[in-house]
């Protein structure tokens, strides 16, 4: 695993935004940072991450419907992404189901508020694959 890999950090609150992108770069990480799923895709797009961190309730466009579309798209399928959830439910391994019972296929996920240790090792773990 390469430590300069880059890390797209997605949530609508910029101080979140923030504190994640500085523990990421601290742990040298590069970061890139969006507030809602439209500046997300154009990031993805511009600099394909090799991961993106992902809020779920975004005003625009969510993180679930920013999530399928990554994983929907050839070009960007293979983009490790994890949720950034306060909603947590039942989680199967592969496949976050929220509260309506509808289904994403994120890789990870992470619950807020964000413990930023367990957030290091759900980055090194996913990007480790």
């Amino acid at each position: 695993m390469s430590n300069k890999e880059l890390i797209l950090v997605v949530d609508d609150d910029p101080d979140l935004v923030d504190m994640v992108a500085t523990k990421l770069e601290a742990n040298n990480y590069r970061t890139a940072k969006a507030y809602d799923g439209f500046q997300a895709w154009e990031k993805i797009k511009q600099e394909k991450p090799a991961m993106v961190l992902l809020d779920v309730m975004m005003p625009n466009k969510d993180g679930y419907v920013t999530c399928e579309e990554i994983k929907k798209d050839p070009n960007f399928k293979d983009i490790a992404v994890v949720l950034l959830t306060a909603v947590v439910d039942n989680l199967p391994t592969t496949t976050y189901t929220h509260h309506s019972g509808r289904t994403t296929p994120a890789d990870d996920f992470i619950p807020k508020p964000i413990d930023l240790d367990k957030l290091m090792g759900i980055v090194q773990d996913n990007l480790g694959r």
